[in-house]
């Protein structure tokens, strides 16, 4: 039995083009982000062999608010919909995101986020991870 793999962007691209353009539409695409790099510059890892699970989640961070140290035990990229992020690695670098802005995160490097500002933080995150794994391992 053959399998076939097809990389998670090239899915979400197929199915936006699917659900949303007509034969005729004069549909348009914009990249966001594509890139094989972390925030901080690191490579990502390889996607998992088996049992892929995609998990998508709207996250609310108040104002004024810390998260906690905490890590990712697999690829996920995010696009913030509102407020400001200030996301920051153990090792020192840090990234101040705004609405509108992307970031593909750490995997498997302590880190937090933290919402120095007035307004609530939105931002929606993608993770591509394994069936019955966790996606976020807090320190």
């Amino acid at each position: 039995m053959k399998v076939l793999r097809i990389s998670l962007p090239a899915v979400v691209v197929c199915l936006a083009l699917a659900l949303y353009a007509e034969p005729n539409d004069n549909a348009r695409v914009e990249v966001l982000a594509k890139t094989s790099k972390m925030w901080d510059g690191s490579p990502l890892p390889d996607y998992p062999k088996e049992n892929p699970e995609v998990t998508i989640l709207k996250v609310t961070i108040p104002a004024h608010t810390e998260l906690p140290m905490h890590k990712h035990a697999v690829i996920n990229a995010g696009y913030v919909l509102s407020g400001e992020l200030t996301v920051v690695s153990e090792e020192g670098p840090e990234m101040t995101l705004k609405a509108g802005d992307t970031l593909v995160e750490l995997v498997d490097k302590w880190h937090y986020g933290k919402n120095e500002g007035d307004e609530d933080v939105e931002i929606v995150v993608f993770y591509a991870g394994e069936k019955d794994k966790p996606i976020t391992i807090k320190k």
